[in-house]
């Protein structure tokens, strides 16, 4: 149980391209969802602006290695670990999804390109894989929905009071539910409910990958850069921020 590839047994009712096709168009979705989104808000605009201040107000010239530096110190705290959070646990819960996410997203795209059928059956290791990243996500993603959130945890509204900014976590929370659920119906042999479980798992995956626009998925794209140019700027002597050591003695 939960060894088994469950898109190779997709070919029961459905050709392993047409699963193949729609992984290739939800990639393309989140591509062109951000990049309307960024038209949308003027973000690259806004980043290209704030980088050539930055260049213009400039006291030292960076050289390739600290800007490097600068780069993988980024990757390594703003996007490795999350330290933009000083709530321990909003980090924890967002690093579970964040590497859960990937996990089940690669495993996914592995056993549907690499193993598409019975016929080509894909180490088990896969989707055991595929499973544990699932399973972190509905830990990071149930904790953070239900107790972590801001309108919940500080201003005592109800979980199930929604707004915009709960797309993102709603939608991905439903495709990894029903990915779950249409695993277990398809290991019992109804095929029916099956169909019908997979349909659904469907529907909130494509609605995940197409809502980019109006969720926060595209913010995982923005606050790398946004801290990169902050690093830069604190580095080349640009930066309009208090420095840590000015920040303590205001305290």
């Amino acid at each position: 149980m939960f060894t088994s590839n469950p898109f190779a047994d997709l070919t029961v009712f459905l050709p392993p391209l047409v699963m193949q096709v729609y992984i290739v168009l939800m990639i393309f979705a989140v591509a062109i969802g951000t990049l309307f989104d960024m038209l949308h808000k003027s973000s690259a605009k806004f980043f290209a602006l704030q980088r050539k201040k930055s260049q213009a107000a400039a006291t030292r010239r960076l050289s390739g290695a600290e800007t490097a530096s600068i780069a993988i110190r980024t990757i390594a705290k703003e996007v490795a670990t999350s330290g933009e959070f000083c709530n321990p646990k909003r980090r924890i819960s967002h690093l579970l999804m964040f590497y859960g996410f990937l996990l089940h997203f690669i495993t996914t795209i592995v056993m549907v390109f690499g193993y598409p059928t019975q016929a080509t059956p894909a180490p088990g290791v896969l989707p055991v894989l595929w499973n544990i990243g699932a399973l972190m996500i509905l830990i990071g993603g149930y904790w953070f929905f239900f107790f972590l959130r801001v309108n919940v945890a500080y201003e005592g509204h109800s979980p199930f009071s929604l707004m915009r900014a709960d797309l993102f976590i709603v939608t991905l929370l439903g495709s990894v539910t029903l990915a779950c659920i249409w695993e277990i119906v398809q290991i019992a042999g109804n095929l029916t409910t099956t169909k019908i479980a997979f349909g659904l798992y469907i529907f909130f995956t494509t609605l995940l990958f197409v809502s980019v626009a109006w969720s926060k998925l595209a913010h995982m794209f923005y606050k790398p850069v946004m801290a990169f140019q902050r690093r830069v700027e604190e580095a080349n002597g640009s930066s309009t921020l208090p420095t840590p050591a000015a920040r303590n003695e205001g305290r």
